[in-house]
């Protein structure tokens, strides 16, 4: 039986899906840990070497027989992430990722020598934050010059694994528009934003070439195949960030459409036929990787919040289902400031979790872990609040990442955000899309969204609607937040 295979490099594991390429059902799905370092000082990186070991312990894992049959991949990878080759094509230093915040001096850096906010967002469509691939860059130069000057070519995460399987270096338009570089608007390097990164060299030398559109860019070696358990020469796609293929896993390929994403990180995103500006800096102005683009707002404290109160109170996932439901909406006065790792939006890398309005009755189990669902919901909806005001706007959202296990979750983001939620059967996200894009270059002559609608089906069990008495109450809790927000600001700006 032919298939795809889509492989999603994450910040916990890297998953594997392989997709019948003529049904369109799911033939296996696995995955494998990884490991994260991380420091008080906002530190977050991870060896390459760890991603390979985890790539060869998921497909591992998949029955052979499927594995041989497969005629096409394509990789997903975590955004932002600074992986620097020397020119023997040897990873220079560990990989500083998209949650490290280490690097907000660089920011301010990189901003100011492009002539401020304002300035940058004209230059790139983007403000240069915390996370971004391009204060990494500046990063090195000034704490590691020797290492810097050994720099030969800056890549993301999804083009290492590129690089490993095909042997060719380049970067995907909407993967591209995490890194600061590049100007969203026009699909190209910006020249002003490379520059302020550093002005002594020619960056521009050290970027591989750029796709813009789903392609081959090469196929998969023979030694690699001989590692994998794969055929040897297959195509491989462009593949892109995990934002943009965790679209097309959700049919996100049109306007109209909205993803949520409730992962380590969580995500809100839209598909746009334009560019997308934001002058706040709020909504990250991405480009899609089909053509389009695709703003969003991502928050860096998501399921991290659930699983760090569920660790805190000793809650097994079970349990945790159980108390959300003995607590009343509004968690009976507790709310949770979900920005244990700093957050990005709002852009407060020094932010730490706070959770307030505790009293001598609410100090309850259940009212924690349902403050701290509520809180990681609240910091999305204000992206759905910043996307209307730019004109983005849809009919429903759809449902993705891990929190989507959690019935209580899906109906508090229907309440929360008042929007009818949609979950797919198929609900396997940036991997899917990326097997998704695989089956596109096998077929040339299909549109992604003719692809994504034949593969996707609407799981209506898991699906809901919000209650009109619950979109009241919290709609006054979640001004409250906002509040709070505000108050809380100043100690760490």
């Amino acid at each position: 039986m032919n298939s795809v295979v889509g492989i999603d490099l994450g910040t916990q594991g890297l998953k594997v899906v392989f997709l019948d390429a003529a049904g369109g059902g799911i033939l296996a799905s696995e995955s494998a840990p990884l490991d994260l370092y991380q420091d008080d000082g906002g530190v977050a990186e991870q060896q390459h070497h760890w991603w390979l070991t985890a790539l060869k312990e998921a497909l591992a894992k998949v029955d052979p027989d499927v594995r041989r049959d497969a005629k096409a991949l394509s990789i997903s990878g975590q955004q932002h992430g600074f992986v620097a080759l020397d020119d023997a094509g040897e990873v220079l230093a560990p990989v500083k990722l998209w949650c490290d915040t280490s690097t907000g001096k660089e920011c301010d850096e990189i901003m100011q020598a492009v002539g401020g906010f304002d300035a940058c967002i004209r230059a790139a469509g983007n403000p240069i934050l915390p996370g971004y691939t391009a204060p990494k860059i500046r990063w090195l130069k000034s704490a590691h010059p020797r290492l810097y000057e050994k720099l030969d070519c800056i890549l993301l995460p999804h083009d290492f694994l590129n690089l490993y399987i095909t042997g060719e270096r380049c970067m995907e338009a909407g993967d591209a528009s995490g890194t600061g570089l590049l100007d969203v608007r026009e699909r190209c390097w910006s020249g002003k934003m490379l520059r302020a990164v550093d002005p002594d060299r020619d960056l521009a030398e050290c970027l591989p070439a750029l796709r813009v559109r789903n392609e081959a860019i090469g196929k998969v070696r023979a030694e690699v195949a001989e590692e994998l358990g794969l055929p040897v020469g297959i195509p491989v796609a462009i593949g892109g960030g995990d934002n943009m293929m965790g679209a097309i896993g959700t049919g996100n390929v049109r306007p109209g459409n909205m993803t949520m994403s409730l992962g380590t990180s969580g995500t809100v995103y839209a598909y746009s036929d334009e560019p997308i500006i934001d002058p706040k800096g709020n909504i990250a102005a991405f480009c899609a990787s089909t053509d389009g683009w695709l703003p969003l707002l991502c928050t860096m404290n998501c399921t991290v919040t659930t699983e760090l109160m569920r660790g805190l109170l000793g809650t097994d996932l079970a349990s945790f289902e159980t108390q959300i439901s003995n607590a009343p909406r509004g968690a009976d006065g507790v709310l949770t400031l979900p920005f244990f790792n700093g957050e990005r939006t709002p852009n407060l890398p020094n932010a730490r979790g706070c959770i307030l309005g505790l009293n001598g009755r609410n100090m309850q189990p259940e009212n924690f872990l349902r403050s701290a669902v509520e809180g990681a919901t609240y910091a999305l909806k204000f992206g759905i609040d910043e996307l209307a005001g730019l004109g983005v706007e849809a009919s429903e959202i759809v449902l993705t990442g891990g929190g989507v296990k959690s019935d209580k979750w899906r109906q508090l983001v229907a309440d929360i955000c008042n929007s009818p939620v949609t979950v797919y059967e198929q609900d396997e996200g940036a991997a899917l899309g990326a097997a998704m894009q695989a089956l596109q270059i096998l077929e040339p002559a299909s549109e992604i969204s003719e692809i994504t609608d034949a593969v996707l089906t609407r799981d209506d069990e898991r699906c809901c609607e919000p209650r009109s008495t619950a979109v009241t109450n919290y709609a006054d809790h979640y001004e409250r937040y906002q509040q709070a927000v505000a108050a809380v600001t100043s100690l760490y700006y």
